[in-house]
């Protein structure tokens, strides 16, 4: 079945779930911070689905007084199955698969970042691990190292039956970490936490699955990188309306030190990805020119529409190829200097 028939045979369940707007996708607005609790709250961002250009408005509110940014209102289960359908799995798995499937050295990189620590970890549980793909990767840098990984999608079924994970854990991790209790040397979280409804759960799941002196690995998006700042609803890892939770480094490390844990090493450069100026152009390109067809359109867009489309992407060219040249030789070797690091990464060892 071609791309065209999918969009089509999906059309009519996207636009009954539209028939009564979007507004039942989100829960009641929140008056404290989920973090700390505090009442002083400001709006950060407002934006759009700048990657699906699925219908909805998102703001990002951020707590005055301990610096944590988050949803506000929060989609609600509805609303995250509506906004997660056709992202990672269905129209979206292929091109999502050949995006996280292409990053190896990055995956190894990520897995060297235990070597200091531990360098002969015996199993290691990746909590969020899509398809498989960080572990596979990981696997050569940790040949003795048994990888198992667990989400809450059909992806890590999918990566156990392709050989990328020995076991798989379906489902919510803090629902399956009694079953876990101890079991695990690592267990790491690559921007899985961002995602979550609830961060503290997840973090809590993890001191109890990781042994006695074994070690968490998380990394996320930076909320304090000047490029958050600079280019706005442009910045990628905003990405809303998949991303929730927005923790600062010094919130993570304190909570991190109240469950047990003794954060080892923090990392920004290492951690950073080199794709925000080109990914900035990417999207306002994207959100400029006319859609390209989806089943949560009403219609397919017409020859001139896709004409206009076309010529306006081609035209962004140059501009694209700049953000690139930018982002990997001039920013890059300067990243952690210029504290535009778009994440972090922390590695804690439990007590």
């Amino acid at each position: 079945m071609s791309k065209q028939s999918d969009i089509e045979a999906l059309r009519s369940a996207y636009q009954r779930d539209l028939a009564d707007g979007v507004d039942r996708f989100f829960e009641p607005r929140r008056t404290t911070c989920p973090w700390c609790g505090s009442d002083r709250l400001t709006t950060r961002l407002r934006t759009t689905d700048l990657l699906q250009h699925k219908p909805g408005r998102f703001l990002l509110d951020r707590c005055q007084e301990c610096g944590h940014t988050f949803q506000n209102p929060r989609l609600n289960e509805t609303g995250l199955e509506f906004y997660y359908r056709d992202f990672y799995d269905g129209l979206g798995e292929q091109k999502m698969s050949g995006t996280f499937g292409g990053r190896t050295k990055m995956y190894q990189g990520r897995a060297e970042s235990m070597l200091p620590h531990d360098a002969t970890p015996k199993n290691w549980l990746d909590v969020g691990t899509g398809h498989g793909h960080f572990c596979e990767a990981a696997r050569e840098v940790l040949p003795g190292t048994a990888f198992d990984g667990l989400d809450f999608t059909d992806g890590v079924e999918l990566a156990a039956r392709e050989g990328r994970v020995e076991r798989a854990y379906r489902g919510a991790f803090p629902e399956l970490a009694p079953d876990l209790a101890a079991g695990y040397d690592v267990v790491s979280m690559f921007h899985y936490l961002e995602h979550s409804t609830d961060p503290d759960s997840e973090l809590r799941a993890a001191h109890q699955t990781v042994r006695p002196g074994g070690h968490l690995l998380i990394e996320v998006p930076d909320p304090e990188s000047r490029y958050a700042r600079l280019l706005g609803r442009w910045w990628l890892p905003w990405l809303q309306p998949q991303h929730l939770h927005f923790v600062p480094v010094a919130n993570l490390r304190a909570r991190l030190t109240e469950l047990g844990f003794t954060v080892v090493s923090e990392q920004h450069a290492e951690a950073h990805d080199p794709v925000d100026l080109l990914a900035a152009v990417w999207l306002a390109l994207d959100h400029t020119a006319p859609r390209e067809d989806a089943p949560w359109l009403p219609r397919p867009p017409g020859a001139l529409q896709k004409t206009a489309r076309a010529a306006l992407l081609l035209a962004g060219i140059p501009a694209l190829i700049a953000g690139t040249l930018a982002d990997r030789f001039a920013v890059r070797p300067l990243s952690h200097r210029l504290r535009v690091s778009n994440a972090y990464r922390i590695v804690a060892r439990r007590d």
